[in-house]
């Protein structure tokens, strides 16, 4: 079965879906884009548009449901990169960052500690490479 992509497009900064328009061509991979909203993608055999209801992590849901092991996720989400991972996929950010078991892990207990209140600011992610 062949590689696709899977972009969580709700988030998805403009630029980097440009980007990924002409790697999917360029590269000749299957790209989904899926998002509550309907996206408008150019004409090509490469792109898909999938809009979901509105609602917490349905288009979330949707992407992990979707993808097969081995497959490429864009998001910016750190409960879905650690889903995808759990389902042998690979997580990367939009800044191309490869989310791992590790990072996905701290960066989830960082945003636990904001959460409650506790200071973050000099604290840092750089006991793990990102």
């Amino acid at each position: 079965m062949a590689l696709k992509i899977w972009v969580d497009a709700d988030a998805c900064p403009v630029v980097i879906k440009g980007i990924l328009y002409r790697v999917a061509k360029r590269a000749q991979v299957t790209t989904t884009l899926v998002a509550n909203k309907l996206m408008r993608t150019p004409p090509s055999f490469y792109l898909r548009s999938t809009q979901v209801e509105s609602g917490f992590d349905v288009a979330d849901n949707r992407i992990v449901q979707e993808l097969a092991a081995g497959d490429l996720v864009i998001d910016l989400d750190i409960p879905l990169a650690s889903e995808v991972i759990e389902n042998n996929a690979h997580a990367f950010n939009p800044r191309g960052e490869l989310y791992s078991k590790e990072n996905c892990t701290m960066r989830n207990f960082m945003e636990e500690l904001r959460a409650s209140g506790v200071g973050t600011s000099g604290l840092s992610l750089s006991l793990i490479h990102i």
